[in-house]
């Protein structure tokens, strides 16, 4: 009886999916286009999944070893069930290889089942609680069906029985495995994952690389909608990201605003565009909800506004205005999903097209058009801070080794002393250098990460004409975030620079021999990972080769590296200001608290800005710059102790 149902079963099942495939390609054939090599993503989907995603997922060893066992026998079990049962080859050793493959699935499973017990809070519930159950009925059934072709048990063994039993549980399986694959369910992200692999929006990421820059509008299309209004305004690929969510949590763990309890969940983000992806409401979301915002209030469909001006839509404004762009949750996504992308591209149309940038985003991006700068100060005093510096300017020189890019800092008390630490450490090791003056403009990076891409490229232009008339082999600036822009998002537009950040370049003299320097005297030393400067573009081990450097052993904190947790600097988040019911920078606080450092050294101005505006007492907040300047041996000095060294020898003798 079984040689006969399960053929059809199986092709049945299989048929099923092939139409909800096609259904799902649909979906995400109502977004945009994207320029993407179908057959090369394809080819290259082995390697992504096998190496670049369990990268990620192997920072959890317990699920990166699930997942091998139940994703990997899944695999082999579906191909070798379609072998043995569905076309009926007769082969024992096609059987044994489909035991050994429902075997590792059925162990894995049991490991899934063991997460679900008591699972953390950030995993989904819901239909993820079943999970566990179908992988077992799907590995069981087909283990216990292939024992008589393996020839350890009879045909026939058990009568009917047992045969409708085990019927029942291969239906159950091939419901949740198949069907549910492409039709919905929690196996659906096996299906679109493996998509989005093949056809990710950023194939850089892959093979060891990062791409971190947001992707240029074309400001010249008339009849282009700025930004994404409604999800089918998102390209294809991206719809096809959203649709990949496993919902594990991970980007919730991690992201400061759901944590200070504003009203932004990545997850609960991504969920969302799913929602409108196919139409309907978030009423069966069955994980953690926006804080503040209970379940059921969000509706939508795919040609539908996103943010609604009034009534219910997809996503409420704050929660969009909610995200520092850290790129926390990105970085944590086991399928490799743009979250900081989207939110920034919906962004763009609440700017652009709405003019809705909430409480001083407007003044900001104002200043920016009318001086250049996001305080709305004169651009004729960028320089007023080193008017006793006499620095090099390049209007003046034309030539120079090293570009000096001053940041908006420059208008900043706090951080015109890290400004003048920098220098002085750039003239003690004889750095050829010079600086724009008053001819800087701002990076854009406000602009850009608040959605007026327009003020972002004008910016951009500008600043890109004014460096095409001079000569220099690289920039170095304090500023992550315009290090992040220049390096980064300026190529889009025809710029392309060597930029360094200060930490990085000062690492680079010392290994030159150019700096002098005295060792630490101060006490426990912690140090703070900028966004834009570590997940933005990888760089955490300069800044703490530095800080060796000065004999300092960093107390590292708990989310430190890439999981380090961010200030609530970026983004424009300190001027839409989105209330929660903690401040992140306090969160912060809290980290370094924990390490009983009496010194946070950081590396950008945002940052220390940030964390010194936490209440007092608190720990000395210097820059990297500061510490290096402060322990620099003067040339003088350092003569003066050389000429004392052999006295010292002869009176110890």
């Amino acid at each position: 009886m079984l040689n006969i149902i399960l053929p059809v079963l199986i092709f049945a099942a299989l048929a099923l999916a092939v139409v909800g495939a096609v259904r799902r390609i649909s979906l995400w054939r109502q977004g945009r286009p994207s320029p993407v090599s179908l057959l090369a993503g394809l080819a290259a989907m082995p390697r992504r999944y096998l190496v670049d995603l369990h990268h990620v997922v192997g920072r959890d060893s317990y699920i990166s070893n699930t997942h091998v066992a139940t994703a990997g026998g899944f695999v082999a079990a579906a191909v070798l069930a379609i072998l043995v049962h569905g076309l009926q080859l007769e082969s024992r050793i096609l059987a044994w290889a489909l035991l050994a493959a429902t075997t590792s699935m059925f162990v894995g499973a049991l490991f899934v089942a063991k997460r679900r017990v008591n699972p953390p809070s950030r995993l989904s519930k819901g239909p993820w609680m079943r999970l566990p159950k179908s992988l077992m009925a799907f590995s069981l059934a087909f283990f216990l069906i292939t024992l008589p072709a393996a020839g350890i048990l009879p045909h026939g063994f058990g009568g009917w029985v047992l045969a409708l039993l085990l019927v029942a549980l291969v239906v159950w399986g091939l419901g949740e495995m198949f069907f549910g694959m492409t039709w919905g369910g929690p196996m659906k992200h096996a299906f679109a994952g493996a998509l989005h692999l093949a056809w990710h929006r950023r194939a850089e990421r892959f093979g060891g690389g990062r791409s971190t820059g947001l992707k240029p509008l074309n400001l010249d299309d008339p009849n282009a909608t700025l930004g994404v209004e409604k999800p089918a305004d998102f390209t294809w690929n991206q719809l096809l990201g959203f649709d990949a969510c496993v919902q594990c949590g991970r980007c919730e763990a991690v992201c400061p605003a759901f944590a200070a309890g504003q009203p932004l969940n990545p997850k609960k983000l991504i969920q969302d565009m799913v929602v409108g992806l196919a139409g309907g409401s978030d009423a069966h979301y069955a994980g953690s909800p926006y804080p503040g915002k209970p379940v059921g209030e969000h509706q939508g469909d795919a040609h539908s506004p996103i943010v609604a001006r009034e009534g219910k839509a997809l996503v409420d404004a704050e929660t969009l205005w909610s995200c520092t762009t850290c790129r926390a949750c990105v970085e944590e996504c086991p399928m490799m999903i743009e979250h900081v992308d989207a939110i920034v591209d919906m962004r763009r149309f609440l700017t652009l097209e709405r003019g809705e940038t909430p409480n001083k985003g407007a003044e900001v991006i104002d200043n920016l058009i009318a001086t250049d700068n996001p305080g709305g100060f004169a651009p004729t005093a960028r320089m007023n801070w080193a008017a006793d510096l006499n620095l090099p300017v390049l209007a003046e020189v034309k030539r120079t080794d090293v570009l000096l890019w001053l940041g908006d800092g420059a208008f900043d008390m706090r951080n015109q002393r890290t400004l003048r630490a920098f220098v002085k450490v750039l003239r003690a090791a004889g750095i050829n250098f010079a600086v724009l003056g008053n001819e800087e403009r701002d990076s854009g990076d406000v602009a850009r990460r608040l959605g007026d891409e327009a003020t972002f490229q004008s910016l951009a232009r500008r600043n890109i004409a004014t460096l095409a008339k001079y000569s220099f082999r690289s920039i170095v600036t304090c500023d992550p975030h315009s290090f992040h822009v220049l390096k980064n998002e300026y190529g889009e537009l025809g710029g392309e620079y060597v930029v360094h950040h200060h930490t990085t370049f000062i690492g680079k003299l010392h290994e030159d021999k150019k700096l002098n320097l005295r060792g630490w005297k101060g006490g426990k030393v912690t140090y703070h990972d900028p966004c834009y400067l570590g997940r933005y573009n990888g760089e955490y081990e300069a800044p703490r080769a530095v800080l060796r450097a000065l004999g300092i052993e960093v107390a590292e904190m708990e989310r430190s590296g890439f999981r380090s947790r961010c200030c609530g600097g970026g983004g424009g988040a300190p001027i839409t200001d989105i209330p929660g019911k903690q401040r992140i920078p306090d969160m912060r606080m809290e980290d370094i608290r924990e390490t009983g450092a009496e010194l946070v050294a950081v590396g950008c101005p945002q940052c220390t800005a940030m964390l010194e505006g936490v209440v007092e007492p608190r720990p000395e907040i210097r820059d990297i710059a500061e510490l290096v300047a402060d322990a620099l041996i003067e040339q003088a000095d350092a003569v003066d102790a050389t000429a004392k060294k052999p006295q010292v020898e002869e009176a110890l003798a």
